[in-house]
């Protein structure tokens, strides 16, 4: 079994950490362990038509995010790696100096010191000096800073299709295998022509 942690922030874009879940519930030998930030079940309730009830539903286990003492905040708790979708800057910076006031940020420095795959879907923009620093810091530290940047190349039809292709290729980064993510082949076939990378 392997075991992913997803944490949701109250950054905008409360769908991608919604839509990991419902993608990762699908996979049988896979484990989820959701922590939301009070700021996230905000954010669901403005941004979604989902209830903190129903989100909470999609996950195998879910900690409380002032819950320091929780499987999650151990080392000696093997986890595949954790992703933290959305995540705010506030979130970045905590986990950048290790302030582990929360359990998200707890989570993801225990998933950095074992040296586990820690993937963050910043959601900021524009970005200052501040930021691009803390995203060096992190960096350095192993994690994964993967804005949540739309590919084009699929050429998607919904908000929905972006959103998929966006959360399959950053659990990709944590070796889970989704049918979400359009497979970059260089050619379309010949009804759609041939696409180039610019």
């Amino acid at each position: 079994m392997r075991r992913i942690i997803i944490a949701i922030t109250g950054a905008s874009g409360a769908v991608y950490g919604i839509r990991a879940l419902e993608l990762l519930g699908g996979i049988p030998d896979v484990e989820t362990h959701l922590v939301m930030t009070k700021a996230a079940r905000a954010t669901i309730g403005y941004e979604t038509d989902r209830s903190v009830a129903e989100v909470r539903a999609l996950a195998d286990v879910v900690h409380s995010e002032n819950d320091l003492g929780a499987s999650i905040s151990s080392g000696s708790f093997r986890t595949a790696g954790m992703l933290v979708a959305p995540c705010s800057v506030k979130t970045l910076s905590g986990i950048a100096s290790s302030y582990d006031e929360s359990l998200v940020v707890r989570a993801a420095d225990v998933v950095l010191k074992e040296r586990r795959r820690l993937v963050l879907l910043l959601r900021e923009t524009p970005l200052h000096a501040g930021h691009l620093r803390l995203m060096s810091d992190v960096t350095a530290s192993g994690a994964i800073v993967m804005p949540p940047v739309p590919a084009f190349y699929t050429r998607p039809a919904s908000v929905a299709d972006i959103v998929d292709h966006t959360v399959g290729r950053a659990l990709d980064l944590l070796d889970v295998d989704t049918d979400a993510v359009q497979r970059w082949t260089g050619d379309r076939g010949p009804d759609e022509g041939t696409l180039h990378r610019i």
